[in-house]
């Protein structure tokens, strides 16, 4: 699996792309990395979702500075780990910022993955030198209709799996996908099989449903997280989506995210026009932008 995903974003990267991996015993964390430079980017995905999301912003970035995207445990090319507990994920991304980093580095976090990052910089300053924050997840936001949809469509995977069933409604999305990335047809096949590996194992729907259950169990021992800490003095940017809940709902967690930004000594908070919930997918153009201007600030308090 890893060489097709490797190959994939190798053939779409000008420069290529290598495979980097953390062994924790027998458990093995793995992500993709291209580019030279620093500080390095870190990229941390939304819940249930591989590294390969990220494809939309990486051939803009890669130019500019180092970029690694990882695969949280259980999902991609990682290894699952057991259990899933919320102290594992935190684990993971703080050794791979220590080991792979090189440095402080810059963490890009969406959804889940934000909220991840937002914990990492409350615990360990030392090891980000900036944050980019896409539409991240809020303990104070998780209302019945998005918990409820979250298990259906988790369980639903599930199904379609053991039905065998999964195969074509992922390969459609995969190839349309391509499309937008690239015009080469090759590059696109070799996109779409990189895409269904992600997807081949079994582990990644059940660990979908595993983490979705752990999100929702951590909302006291994050508010008391948040609470009693604080981000770090880095350039940090908070990029809020606008499509895909109902106003309302998008009004309270738009509140919440901007509350975020403002709670950081060099917060700034960007409401996206015309972004859906993966703003790097829907307007990758924005996200591109702001981890480029939060890399150069880095860099220059770094006097790299």
């Amino acid at each position: 699996m890893d060489d097709v995903i490797v190959r994939a974003v190798a053939a779409l990267l000008p420069g290529g792309a290598t495979r980097g991996e953390i062994a924790f015993g027998q458990r093995k964390l793995r992500w993709i990395e291209a580019g030279t430079g620093g500080p390095t980017v870190v990229l941390d995905a939304a819940s249930g979702t591989p590294a390969l999301t990220w494809l939309p912003i990486l051939p803009a970035l890669v130019p500019h500075t180092r970029v690694i995207a990882y695969d949280r445990a259980g999902f991609g090319a990682s290894d699952p780990a057991t259990p899933l507990t919320f102290e594992s994920q935190l684990d993971d991304l703080r050794a791979l910022l220590s080991q792979a980093g090189g440095g402080p580095c810059v963490l890009v976090g969406n959804s889940w993955g934000g909220l991840l990052a937002q914990v990492v910089a409350w615990s360990d300053p030392d090891l980000v030198a900036g944050l980019v924050l896409v539409d991240p997840a809020h303990e104070e936001f998780r209302p019945w209709i998005v918990r409820a949809a979250e298990a259906v469509f988790a369980r639903a995977d599930v199904v379609r799996q053991a039905l065998g069933r999964a195969d074509r409604p992922l390969r459609e999305q995969a190839a349309e996908q391509a499309r937008r990335l690239t015009d080469d047809p090759r590059v696109q096949d070799l996109l779409v099989e990189a895409e269904m590996a992600c997807h081949a194992q079994e582990q990644r729907f059940r660990t979908g449903i595993a983490e979705s259950r752990m999100v929702a169990g951590q909302v006291r021992l994050v508010r008391r997280l948040r609470s009693g800490s604080r981000l770090p003095d880095v350039p940090v940017v908070v990029l809020s989506a606008t499509v895909g809940l109902p106003n309302g709902m998008r009004t309270r967690w738009t509140a919440l995210q901007a509350e975020v930004a403002a709670a950081a000594p060099r917060g700034e908070h960007a409401v996206v026009p015309e972004a859906g919930h993966y703003i790097h997918s829907s307007r990758p153009d924005a996200v591109t932008e702001a981890v480029l201007a939060v890399v150069e600030k880095a860099r220059f308090e770094q006097g790299a």
